[in-house]
């Protein structure tokens, strides 16, 4: 199942950069596949090193030391030793809603957030299991990966947008095909300035769902615990309901569940797989580890 998962992450990562490069040729032929690549390299750059501190700033997530929080750092500390990983900075984020991530360009460089809201609803051997899905992001880089991915998604979308100008103020420019040009040129860039993006947020999905499940298979492994796993899931899901959290859609992929309501158009576009699989497949391994 883990080769399976990466596999298929790779394959939708190449297939987002291919996009990348097919919209900047459509749109401004080879120029525009190189200012493409050379846009997305920038962003990549930008978010390797700045990522993290940018996902903690937006979720208003405060550093606590061992004298602050004794308890949550002692879990996160045992975790990681179990985890074969350096134990991550430890965050709490000053809301009732339920949740928690984690972010940073590498094991070594990494962090775990949590919300006051879930260390007061869940039982300790719950918030374990939580702490160990975040870890498993962490030891399977996870967070690198969707970095990658939210940042090649992004310049897609910027690109769309940029020839959505274009188009406004005297039309495509820039291609240097010979027997380019005229209003299959048109035709072709306006299909892929309203095509990529969508294809570009549902590729982006697809890997964001593929990288929970693993997550969550690697958690329940350094826990040892997938049942506390899928009741926490559970608790968090109805608690999530109840109190959505007040974030950018383009950071809900980081969260253990969904931290928006869920409602309306962003049930068709979900960041995470359902509840109930990720239960009904943790409920599986638990079986398997009897």
């Amino acid at each position: 199942m883990a080769t399976s998962n990466m596999f298929k992450t790779v394959l939708l990562l190449t297939a987002l950069t291919v996009l990348l490069l097919f919209i900047g040729r459509a749109v401004a032929g080879t120029g525009g596949m190189i200012f493409a690549f050379v846009l997305a390299l920038g962003m990549n750059f930008f978010s390797y090193w700045f990522s993290d501190k940018l996902a903690l700033s937006m979720a208003g997530a405060k550093e606590v030391s061992e004298a602050d929080a004794p308890d949550l750092n002692t879990v996160v500390n045992n975790l990681a030793l179990y985890a074969r990983i350096p134990k991550p900075r430890v965050f709490v984020i000053p809301t009732d809603s339920p949740n928690a991530f984690a972010t940073g360009r590498d094991p070594s460089h990494a962090a775990v957030a949590v919300t006051s809201g879930i260390v007061n609803m869940l039982s300790r051997s719950e918030l374990e299991a939580v702490l160990s899905h975040e870890l498993g992001h962490i030891r399977n880089r996870d967070t690198l990966i969707m970095t990658a991915t939210a940042t090649v998604a992004g310049a897609i979308t910027m690109i769309a947008h940029m020839a959505q100008w274009a188009l406004i103020f005297g039309g495509l420019g820039g291609r240097d095909d010979e027997n380019g040009g005229g209003i299959a040129d048109l035709a072709v860039g306006l299909l892929m300035i309203i095509l990529a993006p969508i294809a570009a947020t549902i590729i982006q999905l697809a890997i964001s769902r593929a990288r929970e499940f693993e997550a969550d298979a690697a958690g329940a492994r350094i826990s040892g615990q997938p049942l506390a796993l899928a009741n926490a899931l559970e608790k968090l899901e109805a608690g999530v309901r109840h109190r959505p959290m007040h974030v950018s859609e383009s950071a809900a992929h980081l969260f253990i569940v969904n931290p928006l309501s869920g409602n309306g158009l962003t049930s068709l576009f979900r960041t995470h797989p359902t509840t109930e699989e990720r239960v009904a497949r943790l409920r599986s391994m638990a079986t398997v580890l009897r």
